[in-house]
């Protein structure tokens, strides 16, 4: 009777900890994700560039290996390989939480127990071996293993173990967004080093015509059919080229080793062909349908299990308010003297304990821990639905970019065309006085700037490209090797 009484106490406090802990906690109310649109614009393409592997979106031979060095040695995709470790050994952390902890061990210990206390008393009449009383000055060896183990009956270390896992998965989507990332900025910074090299080429052109010119006007000034001013204006004109040919050359400088600390190296020539204008824009992208962004862009994916590890946070956290039950143990050999300490089964000793705890004095921590897990969540939701409208907006911009661009460059090779003839013609007039030298001076000058606009459209074109191609997700899966035939 008094065992079944008991019983019912230790369950009525069991209850009542159950209950507590159920009215401390709300459960978080997911905010409704935004529809994403079913298509961009009037698109509505099948197919998805996104799934093309670089190798074959980029043409260009140089670039591409470019891209192979710096997969291999830029120190961002380093770091990324070593936080995906970091979040594989917290999922075993994890894991291993599941499981009892067993440890092995041994002691050695020496007792004495006062004459006047229960011990005292009771070993002096006690004998730990035939015809021998227990002595004052007792040792105490021990040798075996020892258990701690936290059952987990309301799933709070689950939890904890899915949070893990998504963290994990969280950091395979951080490199992949590092590998976008740095595939797009080593083609864009590539193309910039192109376009520099195409517009220093034009300017020494420039400087070329700028030279016969003065030397024209030089003449013509011998012969009296030009003036000082004239000279000093052409002249002037020469100097300001060959010193924007100087600022070139240093910006050539800064984008080599741009590329080369992308690649993870110390300042080297980047060994390439000098010229943009020749080289084919990539083919036309298609960008599938927005749903797509969901599984092809790694930003999108990385917020959906940051997403997920906080749901699993806030489930852990709730069950931080239950009892928890933790069974402790310990198993081994136990003596006096050495000589009795394995000798079985009188040396065997054991101990197991089973203890159910809840929090009373500090709730408030845990209801504060709750909450901030609650806030995290919701804040998680938010950040998904700004990756989500952050890649539809990045890819509706670049497909009307590339469009828009198109147009302009067709504009300015007709520009750079008319005025290429017009220098030919200012040039001719001024030799016959038909034109002044004033006319050949700003006939030169716009030429100039609309050949080095046609290369700056020719370098957004490109870059428009690559941007499109990031934007849909594109630039992180590996090529897959075939398998061979055997």
């Amino acid at each position: 009777m008094e065992k079944f009484k008991n019983t019912v106490v230790f369950g009525c406090v069991v209850t009542c900890l159950l209950l507590a802990g159920c009215q401390t906690t709300k459960s978080t109310e997911d905010s409704p994700i935004k529809p994403i649109p079913e298509s961009f614009a009037s698109t509505k393409d099948s197919t998805n560039s996104a799934m093309i592997d670089w190798r074959q979106f980029f043409s260009d031979a140089t670039l591409i290996g470019l891209i192979d060095t710096a997969l291999k040695n830029n120190l961002d995709v380093l770091m990324t390989l070593q936080k995906i470790e970091i979040a594989r050994a917290d999922l075993k952390l994890r894991k291993g939480a599941l499981l009892p902890e067993i440890s092995g061990g041994g002691s050695v210990a020496q007792r004495r127990f006062g004459r006047y206390t229960m011990d005292g008393a009771g070993n002096r009449a006690t004998e730990i071996t035939p015809g021998q009383i227990v002595p004052d000055d007792l040792p105490d060896y021990f040798i075996g293993l020892q258990t701690t183990w936290e059952v987990d009956i309301w799933g709070k270390l689950r939890n904890k173990k899915k949070a893990a896992f998504a963290r994990y998965l969280s950091s395979i989507e951080g490199k992949n967004i590092v590998l976008t990332n740095l595939i797009a900025e080593i083609a864009i910074t590539y193309y910039e080093l192109l376009s520099l090299d195409t517009e220093l080429e034009i300017i020494k052109e420039t400087i070329h015509l700028q030279e016969n010119a003065l030397s024209i006007v030089a003449i013509q000034k011998q012969a009296a059919a030009a003036n000082e001013l004239a000279v000093q204006q052409f002249e002037a004109q020469l100097l300001n080229s060959r010193a924007l040919e100087v600022e070139f050359l240093q910006r050539i400088t800064v984008c080599e080793n741009r590329i080369n600390y992308l690649l993870g190296r110390f300042p080297q020539p980047i060994m390439r062909k000098k010229s943009i204008l020749p080289k084919e824009i990539p083919a036309q992208v298609k960008v599938g349908i927005p749903s797509d962004l969901l599984e092809n862009r790694p930003d999108i994916k990385q917020a959906e299990f940051e997403l997920m590890a906080t749901k699993a946070d806030v489930k852990s956290a709730k069950k931080a308010f239950y009892p928890s039950f933790n069974i402790t143990g310990a198993m081994g050999f136990q003596a006096f003297n050495t000589s009795y300490l394995f000798r079985s089964p009188e040396s065997i000793a054991y101990a197991v304990m089973g203890t159910l705890t809840a929090p009373i004095i500090n709730r408030s921590a845990i209801q504060a821990q709750f909450k901030t897990a609650q806030a995290k969540q919701v804040e998680a939701l938010y950040q998904y639905q700004k990756a989500i409208i952050n890649g539809y907006i990045e890819v509706y911009n670049e497909m009307h970019n590339i469009k828009n661009l198109e147009r302009a460059y067709n504009l300015i090779t007709k520009k750079v065309t008319a005025l290429t003839q017009s220098i030919e013609i200012s040039s001719e007039l001024f030799k016959t006085g038909r034109a002044n030298y004033l006319e050949v001076l700003i006939t030169q000058q716009n030429a100039l700037q609309s050949k080095l606009e046609l290369v700056s459209t020719k370098q957004q074109q490109f870059n428009a490209s690559v941007n499109i191609y990031k934007a849909l997700g594109g630039g992180w899966r590996q090529m897959k090797e075939k398998p061979t035939q055997g």
